[in-house]
């Protein structure tokens, strides 16, 4: 038995949720102290720092100016993405009904819509609850799991929009004032996002105990739609938001940058707003979705997997549970993590501020470690079976404890690597950079062969974690390895979510007129910004090819395949299709921003060409026209890729059967981790080389600039191919 008492679970995963709930809404407290108006500003004095000494710092301009001009750049923002989102959600809406609607069709006419129960698949002589009210209860799951993450998504958006103005006037204070504000808001969306759909998951499941009793097969099989809900809305925000970020950004740095060799988010480019959004809707709210997507999968397949082993059986609730208080454990260790970037160290200088963000991922690492310890001795008996195809397999504590321990160090592996591969700092990018002399194509060669190469690694890292954990403990420790690489989430988000806000407190610094010793304060932030995004997408691939497999585990288990055989032409054409579906999503993403793209470069060189005095400054751009053109191409485009990977399982498993399917499914996920961390890591390597030379820091930058220069435009035009190559870094196979 395990020392940890059913109550006690009972009281700790709630309360580790609330905990991570309340320190969410003290951060954003302590965020909206910086005040975005002038007489409230000016109101408070020496409280907020201004004085003699901002004046100084914004040589002479007026800082009441530059408070309302900062403000009013926010509400454009903020204003374009909710209107985005909005529309987003109707029509994703639309689809997850009819999508609701399907699963509740096939799970219920399994056993002809019966609602009489059935004999338990794995509990022999026992009697499980009736088909007709798992299919019932799993839509409803579904859904469920596809409103949290739509809440999620939301609120990181609003979250991040209410932060970049005031990132942007802490950094008149110094570097690392922005730093606190822009990690803090990061923080706020980690925590939120982690504690909600830990509470939300837990409730679910007691409501659903209610009618299912002791049917533990039943309850958790149901519980699987929480996963999938998640993981299709996460779809639909990265597609919908990602061809937005991209279509912007692409329009606004081709004719701005290149053409017209005017700095990066300057107030005369059109499309500047609609880039600001972009960084909101795709990599805020579609990020937010997407790793969420993630920790409710990788929850839902250990919960299956354990409901048909020994805790299941026994009616162990503290072990069943074990992979939420593994979440919950994170929560507290990421909050802890999170003081020591915000309270305990002060940043003071740029290049403090990368070795601040790596520390959050190696301190939150070690803490974890030993807390799954702590909570592997507490919640799970000495020893205790688990399903292994048929069979039960003797597993200990300390073995499921190695297990969740090398998916968080494989994890952390995988960040390094990551950071290694888009980091100024490092060798790769800067050769990057410096193949920019030559021009644009070698620019691009040299970026995908970064993005080919970074993969190595990070593979390995995987194939090592599936080894030992399916060794140790078959398919449930594949499922808790990636719990495991997902339980400092709250970092995670708290890291990524820094990166876009940063990048938004720069651009609204340019409109808004700010010295240039400001821009160089949030270019510093936004460069250590587009290295940790990428390590937030290196953890998101990385954990969705360890659900992938755990649920892919838990399908073959389920349908009754005991050997997925190649050899089989059934299984091999299915290979082979399933390896090519990456692709074909990619294309369609990929051609998806060109055209939108397309759209906006003909807009954007149309207003500079037509409306009088734009490039004098004396001018006003059209910013709702290239905002309306993101918005109408994204939504027209984002249906046909989700439709393609949703779609894709029900049509091949009705019309072909099981086998062809395990075969498509293996291929995609096989196929898209390569196409993933390749394109991410190119993607930020192209990024960070052009930063690189923007920034000039140091002797070899400065060969390569400055800004306008032709080498500068070949790292330009390198970064807005990253635009179209990088939305297809999202793993859509993970359901």
């Amino acid at each position: 038995m395990a020392i940890l008492s059913a109550l006690a679970t009972e009281v700790l995963i709630p309360v580790a949720g609330v905990i991570g709930i309340a320190f969410a809404v003290v951060q954003w407290v302590l965020v909206s102290r910086v005040k975005l108006s002038p007489a409230a500003a000016a109101a408070g004095g020496s409280k907020n720092d201004y004085g003699d000494y901002l004046i100084e710092e914004e040589e002479g301009l007026n800082d009441h100016n530059v408070v309302v001009k900062c403000a009013e750049i926010q509400n454009a923002i903020s204003e374009g993405a909710t209107s985005f989102l909005f529309t987003e959600y109707q029509y994703v809406g639309i689809f997850m009904s009819i999508f609701a609607v399907v699963i509740f069709l096939f799970l219920g006419s399994v056993e002809g819509f019966s609602t009489k129960s059935q004999p338990c698949t794995y509990s022999v002589g026992k009697y499980c609850k009736p088909a007709l009210f798992t299919a019932l209860f799993s839509t409803a799951s579904f859904l469920l799991g596809a409103i949290t993450s739509l809440v999620s998504g939301f609120l990181g958006m609003k979250i991040a929009t209410y932060a970049n103005a005031r990132t942007t006037l802490e950094a008149r204070k110094g570097v690392g004032k922005a730093f606190i504000t822009a990690f803090r808001s990061g923080a706020v969306m980690g925590f939120l996002l982690a504690s909600s759909g830990l509470v939300v998951l837990y409730i679910t499941i007691n409501v659903f105990k209610l009618y299912y009793g002791d049917d533990w097969e039943g309850l958790f099989e149901s519980i699987t739609g929480y996963g999938l809900g998640g993981s299709s809305m996460a779809l639909f925000g990265r597609v919908g938001g990602g061809i937005y970020t991209k279509a912007a950004d692409v329009g606004a740095d081709l004719v701005g940058k290149v053409e017209r060799n005017i700095p990066e988010d300057d107030p005369r480019n059109p499309a500047v707003i609609a880039d600001n959004v972009g960084d909101n809707v795709g990599d805020i709210a579609g990020m937010g979705s997407d790793l969420f997507g993630s920790y409710a999968e990788s929850s839902c397949a250990a919960l299956v997997v354990a409901s048909i082993s020994s805790f299941g059986i026994n009616h162990d609730f503290t072990g069943m549970c074990y992979p939420l208080l593994v979440s919950s454990v994170g929560i507290i260790v990421c909050l802890i993590t999170t003081l020591f970037a915000t309270d305990f160290f002060e940043i003071k200088a740029v290049k403090e501020i990368e070795p601040a963000l790596k520390k959050q991922l190696i301190i939150s690492t070690a803490l974890m470690t030993v807390g799954i310890a702590i909570i592997s001795w507490l919640a799970l008996p000495a020893k205790f079976t688990i399903f292994n195809f048929g069979t039960q397999k003797e597993v200990s504590n300390w073995g499921l404890f190695f297990c969740v321990a090398i998916g968080l160090w494989a994890g952390l592996i995988i960040g390094f690597v990551t950071e290694y591969y888009t980091s100024n700092a490092y060798s790769p990018v800067q050769d990057v950079a410096d193949s920019c002399r030559t021009g644009a194509a070698t620019n691009v060669i040299f970026g995908l062969a970064l993005g080919y190469k970074s993969v190595i690694i990070p593979i390995f890292a995987i194939a090592v974690s599936i080894y030992v954990s399916f060794s140790i403990a078959a398919m449930y420790g594949i499922a808790v390895a990636a719990l495991g690489m997902l339980s400092t989430i709250a970092t995670g988000l708290a890291i990524d979510a820094y990166g876009p806000i940063s990048d938004n407190a720069g651009g609204i610094a340019e409109m808004a007129g700010m010295s240039h010793r400001i821009r160089e304060r949030t270019d510093a932030l936004d460069a250590a910004g587009n290295t940790t995004a990428a390590i937030g997408k290196g953890f998101a691939i990385g954990s969705a090819a360890l659900v992938s497999l755990a649920l892919f585990g838990a399908f073959v288990s389920r349908a009754g395949v005991k050997v997925v055989d190649v050899l089989s032409p059934k299984v091999f054409i299915g290979l082979i299709v399933g390896a090519m579906l990456p692709y074909w999503f990619s294309a369609m993403t990929m051609k998806s921003v060109g055209s939108a793209a397309l759209k906006m470069v003909e807009e954007v060189r149309r207003q500079f060409n037509t409306i009088p005095g734009l490039m004098e400054g004396t001018g006003k751009p059209d910013y709702a026209t290239c905002v309306k053109i993101s918005t109408d191409a994204s939504i027209k485009e984002m249906i046909p890729p989700g439709a393609l990977v949703m779609l894709t399982p029900l049509i091949v498993g009705t019309f072909f059967g099981v086998e062809t399917l395990s075969g498509v499914l293996a291929g995609a996920l096989v196929s898209g981790v390569q196409i993933a961390i390749s394109a991410s890591n190119t993607g930020g390597a192209w990024d960070n080389a052009k930063k690189y030379i923007e920034a000039g820091a140091s002797e070899h930058a400065r060969t390569l600039g400055p800004k306008g220069s032709d080498c500068h435009k070949a790292a330009v035009i390198g970064d807005t191919i990253k635009r179209r190559r990088s939305i297809h870094s999202i793993d859509p196979w993970a359901s």
